[in-house]
């Protein structure tokens, strides 16, 4: 049984690590079909380069994308 589930566990890790990259463009859309389903009137979405996310609050970037060499950045704009 130790065994089973050793090769479950190890089957799962292989299966991530060996996963694609995120493209950006596709999780940018997913995170702004969230940000639409509550109801956020007005906001902009951003994808940079991770040095340029670097410079912005952390609070900001709200996914990385590309093997982390890019990130998203949300910000609320005043209505």
């Amino acid at each position: 049984m130790k065994r089973f589930a050793l090769a479950v566990i190890c089957g799962v890790l292989a299966t991530s690590a060996f996963a694609a990259p995120k493209d950006c463009e596709e999780l940018r859309k997913e995170i702004e079909i969230k940000i639409q389903a509550n109801a956020v009137p007005s906001y902009t979405l951003e994808i940079v380069s991770k040095e340029e996310a670097e410079k912005h609050d952390v609070a900001m970037i709200v996914g990385t994308c590309e093997n982390g060499t890019k990130a998203i950045i949300y910000q609320k704009n005043d209505s």
